[in-house]
């Protein structure tokens, strides 16, 4: 494609040079850069892509877009734009064909229940026959095969690559999880969303590095709703509301404990499962979700009113709500014992008080928590936490998450102001793994041992290294020493 037609009705400084050249491929990384490829020089937040031109000539680049000078004399084509963010995502979606246009496309966003949410989707549409994408934390799916993603809503020109492989491989519906970075920082804009979704939002990605304050938070999210043709907002959210307020486009709601939509009533809870009958506005039937608790009946509430909006019927949001499994949600481990074990993702005050307070329903025994809270993050949910387990829990092991660049005691002992309020019973072990032995080794009949935190993260993070760490394989190493 020529550069002229890519960067056409583009919001342009000035251009200098001879843009009626071909263009082979765009990179954002001047380490991915080939011969005739276009360098688009992003101000990232650990570094500046203005300063690695040189890097990307040597490679081969045949034009640049950038939004500061460059400290390079070449007579190159150089594209000055205001934001060199919304740049790539516009030449992007451009020089793959606007692929997002050739499917349905379902964009969900929130503090949680993003992941679980879109394997529901996915599960109800491959129940109707359909060929689904996904795209989010666990990785990108083109049906059956499974692509690596290092983020949760990749950087735009990457988005744009995974949608033209989709709609060449005849995907007829993809859902992904829309982060609020990746709506703040443009990866997802000129997609064409069918339907957006907002789960719910709670204290999470607050600090220097993500969103300065909750409304700043709030304000990303909303930007969803200003960019696709239909909306569903969790109506129990107290936010609601403002992100209601906010849309540009039809808006459904689905909830539980107020006038919706889509609604779900007569809710029976069991250890392993919820059912609950679906109630919408094209048909009431009654749905089975193998995965326990509350949050998972609003899951399956969006899920089932995606769908809906999407047309899909009753039997196949039925079928693939009963059948769906999300690694790293309310997921058991099989230990062979007569106590349990679940890995649950939950990261967050709300989600740690759903998972805690879902198993404390049914747990025979003492429900024992082993959690840590992330280095580089919101430090304020830090107590929060501590103080719900502190009340929920009958025994909590504090111990390490992903400490990154903190040191994991300091992390520790925050965590301990929470849980010194409660008078809960509680001991602090900083190496996981040995939090994870000591859980079980004190685990009596008909206890349930919640892991939370990690979920289906099968690595730790530290300031000098990322080492591999599975909870799956640790509980399975520590119960086969123990027959030894």
């Amino acid at each position: 494609m020529l550069l002229t037609e890519l960067i056409d009705g583009l919001d342009i400084l000035y251009t200098r040079g001879n843009t009626d050249i071909e263009i082979n491929g765009i990179a954002y990384d001047s380490r991915k850069v080939r011969k005739g490829y276009i360098f688009v020089c992003i101000d990232g937040m650990m570094t500046d892509g203005h300063e690695f031109a040189r890097q990307a000539l040597d490679n081969g680049a045949a034009a640049f877009v950038a939004q500061k000078a460059l400290a390079l004399e070449t007579d190159l084509p150089v594209v000055m734009v205001r934001d060199s963010r919304n740049a790539l995502a516009y030449i992007s979606d451009r020089f793959f064909g606007h692929p997002s246009c050739r499917f349905n496309l379902i964009g969900i966003t929130g503090t949680k229940g993003k992941t679980t949410t879109s394997y529901m989707v996915k599960s109800i549409l491959e129940a109707a026959g359909k060929k689904t994408g996904l795209i989010g934390t666990l990785g990108t799916r083109i049906g059956e095969r499974v692509l690596y993603s290092e983020r949760t809503t990749p950087e735009s020109l990457d988005l744009q690559q995974l949608f033209s492989l989709m709609a060449d491989e005849k995907v007829t519906d993809a859902v992904m999880e829309v982060s609020s970075q990746g709506l703040a920082l443009q990866r997802v804009k000129y997609c064409d969303f069918d339907t957006g979704v907002f789960t719910n939002l709670s204290r999470d990605h607050i600090s220097p590095a993500e969103h300065a304050s909750m409304e700043e938070y709030l304000l990303a999210k909303c930007i969803l709703f200003r960019n696709c043709r239909q909306g569903l907002v969790n109506i129990d959210s107290e936010f609601a509301p403002r992100v209601i307020n906010e849309a540009q486009c039809e808006i459904y709601t689905y909830g539980i404990d107020s006038e919706s939509d889509i609604r779900a009533v007569n809710i029976k809870k069991f250890p392993g499962s919820v059912m609950f009958d679906l109630i919408t506005p094209w048909y009431s039937q009654s749905i089975k979700v193998n995965i326990p608790g509350r949050f998972s009946v609003y899951n399956a509430l969006a899920a089932a009113g995606v769908c809906g909006l999407s047309g899909v019927p009753k039997e196949a949001v039925a079928a693939g709500l009963e059948k769906v499994q999300v690694p790293g949600r309310a997921e058991p481990v099989d230990t062979g014992r007569d106590f349990s074990v679940i890995i649950d993702y939950a990261h967050t005050p709300d989600s740690l008080r759903n998972i805690l307070e879902t198993v404390k329903d049914y747990a025979p025994g003492r429900v024992i928590c082993v959690f840590g809270c992330g280095g580089d993050r919101d430090r304020s949910k830090r107590p929060m936490m501590g103080e719900i387990s502190g009340r929920i829990a009958d025994y909590t092991v504090i111990t390490s998450d992903n400490p990154r660049t903190e040191d994991p005691e300091t992390i520790i002992a925050q965590i301990e102001e929470g849980i010194k309020k409660t008078g809960g019973v509680y001991t602090c072990i900083t190496d996981r793994r040995e939090a994870i032995r000591h859980a079980i080794s004190n685990a009596a009949a008909g206890d349930v041992i919640i892991l939370a935190g990690k979920g289906h993260e099968t690595y730790q993070t530290f300031a000098d290294r990322t080492i591999h760490f599975d909870e799956r394989e640790i509980v399975r190493e520590i119960l086969e020493e123990s027959f030894q």
